[in-house]
């Protein structure tokens, strides 16, 4: 059953010290070549649930699994099909932004297909003379879209994104947009992201689930949550459904 999704999570549970729930019975799934959005207010668990999927923490109770491979089990393997690309996304100052591609993707590629994922990045990085300058003179935004070549070149299964057009301008946010639906369509890579931008949620996502508390409270294509709730846009949606579960 769990290898028909891309992502099955079913009661998922995360505590952390002194009783603070993280996330609370959280269930979705998401089909293989979807693009998924899971949106929320802040603290309401996006960021526990994609870190519980990146294998970067463990869950309290409950099942994950990611093309039928359990995430607490054998988390090597998920490493091998997955990248994550987290809200603060680190890079190291003093290697040039060549460095670090050729660093980063070292860790999956050898030979020709390191030489090629490392000239794809190079090219969706937009750097140009700049990709041969040490990153502690890049701007947020040249960092954040560094991070983001690198994870796009290594052609995961699945892509998880936490914000991904944080600290970009219009234009630049725009060109990343693009950037995950090409690589979406094109090389059938499923995303998993986690955004506060309504636009962006809506361009991208074929389905959303929105997260509160810790648990899923509405789920759906956009235009069926937008009649469901008599909405204009997804902004709208998210005020409403949320506003109602805060009752």
């Amino acid at each position: 059953m769990y290898d028909n999704y891309a992502v099955y999570v079913e009661n998922l549970v995360k505590i952390y010290g002194k009783g603070n729930v993280g996330i609370d019975g959280l269930s979705f799934t998401i089909n293989p070549g979807e693009v998924y959005g899971l949106i929320g207010p802040n603290g309401s668990g996006k960021t526990t649930t994609l870190r519980i999927l990146a294998t970067l923490i463990k869950p309290t109770s409950g099942k994950a699994f990611i093309f039928g491979v359990d995430v607490t089990k054998d988390p090597l393997r998920i490493r091998k099909m997955i990248n994550y690309l987290p809200e603060e996304a680190g890079a190291y100052r003093d290697l040039t932004g060549m460095d670090f591609i050729k660093f980063m993707l070292a860790l999956r590629f050898r030979g020709e297909e390191l030489n090629k994922a490392i000239d794809e990045a190079v090219q969706i990085s937009d750097l140009g003379p700049k990709v041969f300058k040490p990153i502690r003179g890049y701007s947020k935004g040249m960092k954040r879209i560094l991070a983001l070549s690198v994870v796009l070149a290594s052609k995961p299964k699945l892509l998880i994104l936490d914000e991904p057009t944080t600290g970009l301008d219009v234009e630049k946010s725009l060109y990343v947009r693009n950037l995950i639906r090409k690589y979406n369509q094109e090389y059938g890579v499923t995303v998993l992201l986690s955004s506060h931008n309504m636009l962006e949620v809506e361009y991208l996502c074929q389905r959303v689930g929105m997260i509160y508390k810790g648990r899923i409270i509405a789920e759906g294509s956009i235009e069926d949550l937008k009649t469901k709730t008599n909405s204009r846009n997804l902004e709208e949606v998210f005020i409403k459904i949320t506003r109602e579960a805060s009752y």
